[in-house]
């Protein structure tokens, strides 16, 4: 089985430029003029131009906007090095939402993206959280 990650955005172009200088990741190829395929994470990434104001789906309530919003799924950008690449996304225009949290042997820090999507990047001691940490 394969994952693949979509990711709602007012405009394909900012949202390009603020992924690869965030995070690093390369646009492979832009499908159409509303969506583009990122890689260079352990999984592919599609950015899908969806104008704010537009129903989510057929039978759906409410609208999409892009000021910071809540969903209960999100991304996790597992790094090396939290503080090179907590500095990287915020100089891309990430907004930090957290302070950096230690548990588990990990650390984390919150952000949203410009579009008001919320992600972490999450440094990890080993392959996954220590089950032995405190």
């Amino acid at each position: 089985m394969k994952v693949l990650v979509n990711i709602d955005v007012p405009e394909l172009a900012p949202a390009i430029a603020f992924y690869r200088a965030a995070l690093g990741l390369t646009l492979s190829r832009q499908l159409d003029d509303d969506v583009a395929e990122l890689t260079g994470a352990a999984t592919v990434i599609y950015l899908l131009r969806q104008p704010a104001g537009s129903p989510p789906g057929p039978a759906q309530a409410g609208l999409r906007h892009y000021a910071r919003h809540w969903t209960p799924v999100h991304l996790d950008f597992v790094v090396q090095d939290i503080e090179q690449a907590a500095q990287r996304a915020l100089a891309a225009g990430a907004i930090r939402e957290s302070e950096c949290i230690e548990w588990r042997g990990s650390k984390c820090i919150t952000f949203s993206d410009p579009f008001g999507h919320g992600f972490c990047l999450l440094e990890l001691s080993g392959e996954t959280y220590r089950a032995d940490a405190p």
